[in-house]
């Protein structure tokens, strides 16, 4: 469910995510290339941007950048896209028989928007209500780190860290809050760096007024960035 947007561009897709999926659209030849081979033809790219914007690559202080900027890429700020970085969760029997609900909040959110390659900053507030499996409490924080790491949309996000741990837990009752600034709108654009965006996604009880209720009366949404 989205609770606010403040996207103002109409450019291309813009605003308009109905055509998009909850899947992070990727081309079936997508793990082909060896990282070291994508890291290569990215720095090429990086060059012929910087070069086709007038910077001259032989100063000391950029010559590193298009070799800096492809690896960040591959290794990190798009880890996100590699299947081989996907956490393994492992699941716990519920022996101690805690059938309440569990908040892990204000987890840490760096995510890239995938119209304009602009920062996502925020904080991510999940929860769910044990049905005989728990999970490690820093593998929910990997969970939403993995899924960050790719050029995304945030109700995207929200709902693929939903669909997750749904799976990982074996039940519906799943809930996340993602409450972040963008930098496509704080700063360029309209350049408001005041606005935040926030989005919901609530499986299974959390669709439920009173357990959505006591989920947000948890987190509150004080994050402060």
């Amino acid at each position: 469910m989205k609770i606010e947007s403040d996207f103002n561009d109409i450019d291309a897709i813009g605003d308009d995510h109905i055509g998009t999926s909850s899947d992070t659209p990727l081309r079936a030849d997508a793990f082909e290339l060896s990282k070291s081979d994508k890291i290569e033809l990215i720095k090429a790219d990086v060059k012929h941007i910087l070069e086709t914007l007038g910077l001259d690559l032989n100063d000391d202080s950029l010559k590193g950048t298009p070799n800096r900027v492809a690896k960040m890429f591959v290794n990190e700020v798009f880890g996100g896209l590699d299947p081989d970085k996907k956490p393994n969760a492992s699941t716990f029997d519920n022996k101690y028989k805690y059938g309440e609900m569990l908040v892990e909040k204000n987890i840490t959110v760096y995510s890239t928007c995938e119209h304009h390659l602009l920062p996502i900053v925020g904080r991510a507030h999940v929860a769910y209500i044990s049905s005989g499996n728990v999970v490690g409490l820093s593998k929910m924080n990997r969970i939403v780190d993995y899924f960050a790491k790719r050029p995304q949309v945030q109700e995207r996000l929200t709902i693929q860290i939903v669909k997750e741990l749904q799976s990982v837990l074996n039940t519906e009752d799943v809930a996340c809050v993602i409450d972040a600034k963008h930098l496509c709108v704080n700063s360029r654009g309209i350049r408001d760096i005041e606005s935040s965006t926030v989005t919901s996604e609530f499986g299974g009880k959390f669709k439920n007024l009173e357990t959505r209720r006591e989920f947000l009366d948890y987190i509150k949404l004080e994050t402060q960035f």
